[in-house]
């Protein structure tokens, strides 16, 4: 087995495949191809994509909302910090037809939702604990190595708090957008930021059944 069949050599055109694997896949293939290469073509079948670089803040109803243009959603896994349990800005979206997974690569990598730019990827098909963060904090280790402030991603990363600056108070608290002065435009109709999760994945139910969470004093208008 070898990468020749996914390292474009001819180049008789001028455009670059929208469905093609990235790089970060690639790496992984060539440091262990045993594995990789076979992850790699798996990916082209599975029904599964891989979402970074969301918000902490975004939600399973926003994105399914985003990315049920492009086929039928069968699950979304949202992903968790490890220890807290809370969202760490990654999921992953499993579809009921490989062909969609590729089409959400196609037209969606690179849409902006909440106003981030959305990382989308294939992947091989999610297994039970890729759902959480690997970094030594919980999160996801791109987070631990920034050295900028993210104010949607919890604020400063890890190598900028453990410098010279342990002094400065640079947790980002969930409960600065829940008080009565709120005025940064960002609704809160949902779990609070920070707030520990009891489940780490999003299914989607029909209209009848959400109606049932709906307080009776509330009137329901179908659209």
């Amino acid at each position: 087995m070898s990468l020749s069949e996914f390292d474009e050599i001819k180049f008789n055109h001028t455009t670059k495949r929208l469905d093609f694997p990235s790089s970060y896949l690639l790496k992984k293939a060539r440091r262990n191809p045993s594995i990789g290469i076979k992850n790699l073509r798996d990916s082209f079948q599975s029904a599964t994509i891989y979402i970074g670089n969301l918000s902490f803040l975004t939600t399973e109803e926003q994105i399914y909302e985003l990315f049920n243009k492009v086929g039928e959603i069968k699950k979304i896994i949202m992903g968790l910090d490890k220890f807290k349990y809370t969202p760490c800005g990654f999921c992953f979206i499993i579809f009921k037809n490989h062909r969609d997974s590729i089409n959400a690569v196609k037209y969606l990598n690179n849409t902006k939702l909440d106003d981030r730019y959305l990382q989308i990827d294939l992947d091989p098909g999610f297994t039970e604990g890729r759902q959480f963060g690997r970094g030594t904090n919980g999160g996801q280790v791109s987070d631990e190595l920034r050295y900028d402030f993210d104010e949607d991603r919890g604020g400063y990363g890890k190598q900028f708090v453990e410098g010279n600056i342990n002094n400065l108070d640079v947790n980002f608290r969930g409960d600065d957008f829940n008080n009565n002065n709120n005025n940064t435009g960002i609704e809160h109709n949902s779990i609070r930021f920070g707030a520990r999760r009891k489940t780490d994945s999003y299914i989607p139910s029909d209209i009848n059944k959400e109606n049932e969470n709906i307080p009776e004093d509330v009137e329901v208008i179908d659209t």
